[in-house]
């Protein structure tokens, strides 16, 4: 451990030096002045310097309250500028007896204080404490640096998941996606089924964090072989719902759902199958009509062991396209669902075709420091007048 004493007493700082050497602390440097030690700590103090810095090589300051040209308060405030330096604890060594002053001293970012003259026993003490603390603070800024490490791993690993856009003569899908933290609940994905048809589905797991993002993953995992196997926009979702309930949590505090919409879009029949359960409505847009709303709902996914579901169908001409999205999205707009919603119609009506930016500009550029409390995605259909595939 390295200790840093400051003080424009020499004879001060020799007795301290003792004082530590007979207690096998042997990491000791020293400073006659506050510019002294901003020197040692690679500052200089001045308003202008940046705030920020590389690793610094001090465990604890013993830091002279009464010294020319600056004081240890004010010193004290400086160092606590620098994001860096403000976890190396400061004692305040002082003669001072004013209770003011060590208050003030205490704001200014002071762990702990001595008085003058120094007693060996009660400094000891007091080191020995503000170096625990660092350790133990220490300890947890490396175990919080090694979860954001990997958090940041499992956020690629959920990103890569995602499907990649498809762009067919008669059918295209693309998405935004912006979670609320590292790891989200909210899952797309779409898939070729063959003979000019896709089947697509947006999710949105209850909850945010890593819970919500691992039980996301269990879906995903689950996803192809459900969607390839079953098709039916009935059937694939009773079959989540099905897997979803094999995964039995002993002692689960929180009821786990996630509510979804997919749908199948034949391009051949210019036909549109779904089942929205409990999710917001996808908006259905055509040339010439008022905007569709895909709101005949069943319950979420995973709440019951069954779930009794009727498929709706629609019918559609020409080029058209159809948003889904999570209730993150309405969270932009103020008010009540209804203007929510309604907001959402004007954004999403024109154009057909997939305009990445103009849906940025409306629902995922920042604005204010306001934090995201939701997962935000949009996915985006165009339904084309082109050839379809085979």
């Amino acid at each position: 451990m390295s200790i840093l004493i400051v003080d424009d007493n020499p004879t001060n700082i020799v007795i301290i030096r003792e004082i530590l050497k007979k207690e096998n602390y042997r990491d000791i440097d020293s400073a006659s002045s506050a510019e002294g030690m901003f020197e040692v700590l690679g500052i200089r103090g001045s308003d202008d310097e940046p705030k920020t810095g590389g690793q610094v090589n001090v465990d604890l300051i013993l830091l002279d309250m009464m010294m020319p040209e600056m004081d240890g308060i004010e010193a004290c405030r400086v160092i606590q500028r620098y994001e860096h330096l403000r976890d190396i604890p400061i004692i305040m060594v002082t003669a001072v007896g004013d209770s003011k002053k060590l208050a003030e001293a205490l704001d200014a970012g002071a762990a702990d204080y001595v008085t003058k003259p120094i007693n060996r026993v009660e400094l000891m003490a007091r080191i020995r404490l503000a170096l625990r603390l660092k350790r133990e603070n220490d300890w947890h800024k490396e175990r919080d640096q090694r979860i954001q490490d990997e958090l940041k791993l499992a956020a690629l690993v959920q990103n890569a998941v995602l499907s990649p856009p498809i762009e067919d003569d008669a059918f295209e899908v693309h998405a935004i996606y912006q979670p609320s933290a590292e790891l989200a609940g909210d899952l797309y994905a779409w898939y070729s089924l063959g003979g000019g048809r896709y089947g697509v589905l947006l999710l949105d797991m209850m909850g945010h964090g890593i819970s919500s993002s691992l039980f996301t993953m269990f879906i995903a995992s689950v996803l192809k072989d459900t969607v390839t196997t079953y098709v039916e926009p009935e059937k694939v979702i009773q079959e989540l719902n099905r897997r979803f309930n094999q995964l039995h949590i002993e002692n689960q505090l929180v009821q786990y759902y996630f509510t979804a919409i997919y749908l199948v879009v034949d391009t051949v029949m210019k036909r549109i199958d779904y089942v929205n359960a409990g999710h917001p409505p996808a908006l259905f847009f055509q040339n010439g009509r008022e905007v569709e709303m895909l709101d005949k709902v069943s319950c979420p996914v995973g709440l019951f062991d069954k779930m009794d579901i009727e498929p709706q169908t629609l019918h559609y001409e020409g080029e058209g396209h159809i948003a889904l999205y999570t209730d993150g999205l309405l969270e932009v707009v103020e008010g009540e669902q209804e203007e929510q919603v309604n907001y959402l119609i004007n954004c999403l009506k024109y154009p057909h075709h997939w305009d990445e930016a103009r849906m940025f500009k409306h629902f995922f550029e920042e604005k204010g420091a306001r934090e995201r409390e939701d997962d935000k995605c949009l996915v985006w259909i165009s339904l084309k007048e082109g050839e379809t595939s085979e």
